[in-house]
């Protein structure tokens, strides 16, 4: 059993990596400084003589907290806003620095914690690297069509600036590094503000009222159930064979926003409108991932359809 490390293991993507790799036996230390991530996420866990929280800022040094961890055998980054929403306290563009010192200084700091006890290393990335996409489905090896000042380019070139930093660290040290881009995720512990599609139109339509689709809703997102996501990061990082590799986890699965918002107004039976609202500043018109790499390599694919992700993601929100 390993000893591992996850930076942002409270946050929505984080607290169920934390959970599934606690189930398979390993030793999990939690770091987040609760920007975006909430403890109650992972209270489950508190109890476990197996689990640590650490509140920290990864972006700050690790130079009393390092002495404290004997031996790390694996470090997931995770630890960054992601939530695109203006108007949530939880966001990046609410935390602009914060989420350009996670995605530098943070990133600087847990690679080399990762060098200093010789730990494999998995990078949290996105597929908003690729920006206003003009191919699809966007491959690996596209460099992608982002706006580097744009109101969202602290994401997106902070990933990006990780990225090369991860990738500096492997070819001047051979440390043992990999990198995931994760597309469009949901399920259960979403924030109800995070501003993602499913839970805006999910907490809309329980609430009753008015769903936003921003746009024409002819813009396409493609949706990964939570636990495929996570079965992904997991064999991303001990599969044989991907140091060195960047690789695709979403679902292929593309619906257009306004596709979902009539999905889920028919599964929770609400008689929400939609409305219509300007669209977002440099926000992506098409998403959809190229997984054969993912296919090849991990030997992973999704397997929730999305009418049972979807089913389980609104209980969820029910029992809130």
């Amino acid at each position: 059993m390993a000893n591992i490390i996850i930076a942002g293991g409270a946050g929505f993507i984080g607290s169920h990596l934390s959970k599934r790799l606690m189930a398979d036996g390993h030793s999990v230390i939690v770091i987040d400084n609760l920007i975006s991530g909430e403890k109650s996420n992972i209270v489950s866990l508190l109890d476990n003589p197996k689990f640590s929280f650490l509140q920290h800022d990864v972006s700050e040094p690790f130079t009393e907290i390092a002495g404290r961890f004997a031996e790390i055998d694996l470090i997931f980054h995770l630890a960054s806003p992601a939530s695109p929403n203006k108007k949530s306290a939880r966001s990046f563009i609410s935390n602009p620095i914060e989420t350009m010192r996670a995605n530098s200084f943070g990133t600087y700091h847990l690679l080399n914690l990762a060098k200093e006890k010789n730990a494999k290393f998995l990078f949290t990335s996105t597929s908003e690297v690729y920006g206003d996409a003009q191919v699809s489905p966007q491959a690996e090896t596209y460099f992608g069509n982002v706006n580097p000042n744009g109101v969202r380019s602290v994401y997106d070139e902070g990933k990006r600036f990780s990225e090369a930093l991860t990738f500096a660290y492997l070819r001047k040290y051979e440390l043992d590094v990999r990198i995931v881009r994760v597309f469009n995720t949901y399920g259960p512990f979403m924030h109800k503000d995070d501003g993602r599609v499913v839970s805006d139109f999910i907490t809309q339509s329980i609430d009753g009222v008015p769903l936003t689709i921003y746009g024409d809703g002819k813009q396409t997102r493609s949706f990964c159930y939570i636990d495929d996501l996570v079965e992904g990061f997991v064999k991303a990082m001990l599969t044989p064979g991907t140091k060195g590799e960047v690789i695709n986890l979403g679902n292929p699965d593309e619906r257009n926003i306004g596709e979902m918002a009539t999905k889920i107004k028919e599964m929770t039976g609400t008689k929400s409108e939609i409305v219509y609202e300007p669209f977002p500043e440099d926000d992506p018109k098409q998403r959809k991932p190229d997984i054969t790499k993912a296919k090849k390599l991990l030997q992973w694919e999704p397997k929730v359809s999305l009418d049972e992700g979807l089913q389980k993601t609104i209980e969820y929100f029910r029992s809130l």
